[in-house]
């Protein structure tokens, strides 16, 4: 019996992109109160990795999830009709799931989309007149 030799595996030169949030500004969202740094974007598939700061008093509108969104606070917190995520404490929401958030301190939180998020009448974080909304039916 030949003992086969297993093809060299090597490191991709390039493979990993890093990111330092801290040398990036806070960009308004659509949304009063609330600021984004993009750490990951693939606008043809949708993707999105993010940093989001709330203001305190800060509301999310009422909007659907497409797809699974997760979401790690770093700092403060927020809630919607189903609990509250604490700064070090994890979230994510079922796809198809509609729900508003608000945040009453303030919060920095990390957040992983697969899509956009779908508001009545845009979706994703920036003004887009492109972008479609959903009807009252969802």
């Amino acid at each position: 019996m030949t003992a086969k030799r297993k093809p060299k595996i090597e490191p991709t030169v390039g493979g990993s992109v890093y990111v330092d949030p801290k040398a990036t500004d806070w960009a308004p969202s659509q949304f009063e109160g609330i600021q984004i740094k993009v750490l990951y974007q693939d606008k043809e598939a949708g993707e999105m990795t993010c940093l989001l700061k709330w203001e305190p008093g800060a509301t999310l509108p009422f909007h659907k999830h497409p797809e699974i969104e997760q979401s790690f606070v770093l700092e403060g917190s927020f809630y919607d009709h189903d609990g509250i995520c604490r700064a070090g404490e994890f979230v994510w929401r079922h796809p198809g799931s509609f729900h508003q958030t608000h945040t009453d301190e303030g919060c920095t939180l990390l957040a992983v989309y697969r899509k956009p998020n779908v508001f009545q009448n845009t979706a994703g974080f920036y003004e887009d007149p492109e972008a479609k909304g959903f009807s009252e039916g969802g």
